[in-house]
């Protein structure tokens, strides 16, 4: 591994694009919550969710990074706190949910692609994979032309966006409301999936954490960058849900044809067309900026012994760890075909579990090292910590509830992902054959 003085490395106005694509890329993927929730749910479950999912895994992973703004992040920050075996879990975990997340995004950049060409649906799966080694190859050139290229990319996500909101509000003055917020008709399953919406829409904070050597000072640019990200999500989905609202749109027809099909009800093709390119640069900004994060997991559990050892090889140039992409990409170029409601489900219960053991490592270490320096700290005590940290597992269970009680699909995908949770151990087992000291460590 180079020293940390030897890589180039990100600024905060590039380091706020890529957490943005990171975690969101804008509002593409959100147009479900309409169908699952309807007008008088939508907007209170969009305000609530953030406020007990994502804020603690923010809080959560600005305390722990400060602590060990280190390659890996989340990785090192388990494996340091509870040990090398709960360590393995969350980089096999997280590995796991990152090649199903990253199997969305060609997918859906088909989907908004077809807008114009419609013929692209039937040469999905070349489109995806020229997508998929397109990104691999941006990534093996380093994190600098991946922030550039987020931050280029995150203006043509959002200035069609922001057009179609205000020309929503300027011809509906006069006429603005808010619906009433109620849950009263949604059925539990429809709720769940309501919340898995949501949730996947805003996942994704600790993932910025495993190149925190690659940013300038990381502690403070990640405080502020989180942050100001944070915010411009919120702000984004919304007055996009909001505007879908007020407009009037039937809610099977967004979900099916996007926002896409809102631009051209709001204002005509034009901005139905300048819609869907920014979906499709967001779906591309969200692909390269996953990766970034994801491909340098299994390069530090290499380095501990974990993987195989030609994982942790970087670029002679680059000083990227190349292998690591190129199997990521691999593995993602198999998933392409998967339901998007499949893969989200999927997703959201293994990123869930994954997040579970940040939580605990960070009580862990506040009763382990208490004295430690941590420049950012949770201004709570322990009681306060776990009474916080309640929230995200009764949302994550709740939302795995609707999911195991909705159509027999969605049922297969919660099950399928339960057993991707499994997977860990018996990898763990055949590991510890080879390397029977691991289990002391």
């Amino acid at each position: 591994m180079p020293s940390a003085a030897a890589l180039k490395k990100i600024r905060p106005i590039q380091l706020i694009a890529v957490i943005f694509f990171t975690v969101s890329g804008g509002p593409y993927g959100l147009e479900p919550l309409l169908s699952y929730a309807g007008d008088h749910g939508a907007i209170l479950i969009l305000l609530i969710t953030p406020l007990l999912w994502d804020v603690p895994a923010i809080f959560t992973v600005l305390e722990l990074n400060s602590m060990m703004p280190i390659t890996g992040g989340y990785y090192k920050w388990v494996k340091y706190a509870l040990g090398t075996r709960w360590g393995f879990y969350e980089g096999w975990w997280t590995w796991l949910y990152t090649f199903v997340d990253l199997a969305i995004y060609p997918v859906l950049f088909v989907q908004y692609a077809a807008f114009f060409f419609p013929v692209l649906q039937h040469y999905q799966v070349p489109v995806c994979l020229l997508i998929i080694w397109a990104s691999a190859g941006l990534n093996i050139l380093g994190i600098v032309p991946v922030g550039k290229v987020s931050l280029f990319l995150s203006g043509a996500v959002l200035a069609p966006v922001i057009v179609l909101i205000v020309l929503a509000i300027h011809r509906h003055t006069g006429s603005l409301g808010m619906p009433s917020p109620s849950l009263k008709g949604i059925t539990f399953p429809s709720f769940g999936m309501a919340l898995y919406t949501v949730m996947w829409n805003c996942l994704g904070w600790d993932n910025i954490t495993t190149y925190a050597e690659e940013v300038e000072k990381p502690v403070k640019s990640y405080l502020v960058s989180m942050i100001i990200a944070f915010l411009l999500v919120m702000v984004v989905y919304f007055f996009i849900t909001w505007v879908a609202q007020q407009s009037g749109i039937n809610h099977d027809t967004l979900t099916n044809d996007g926002f896409p099909a809102l631009g051209v009800l709001i204002a005509g093709r034009w901005l139905g067309i300048a819609i869907a390119a920014g979906g499709m640069a967001s779906t591309l900004g969200i692909y390269a900026a996953v990766l970034l994060s994801v491909s340098r997991v299994p390069q530090v559990m290499s380095e501990d012994n974990l993987l195989p050892a030609g994982l942790n090889k970087l670029h002679s140039r680059f000083k990227t760890p190349y292998i690591s992409i190129i199997i990521c990409s691999l593995v993602v170029s198999f998933m392409v075909l998967w339901t998007f409601a499949d893969l989200l489900i999927i997703d959201v219960t293994v990123y869930g579990a994954g997040l579970s053991l940040e939580y605990i490592a960070l009580v862990k270490l506040r009763l382990k090292e208490p004295l430690k320096t941590r420049p950012f700290r949770i201004p709570l005590n322990i009681t306060g910590l776990c009474l916080i940290l309640i929230f995200p597992f009764l949302v994550y269970a709740v939302a795995l509830g609707g999911a195991l009680s909705s159509t027999p699909e969605a049922l297969k995908a919660a099950v399928f992902a339960v057993a991707a949770l499994l997977s860990a151990e018996v990898v763990w087992r055949i590991i510890l054959l080879s390397k029977p000291h691991l289990k002391t460590s």
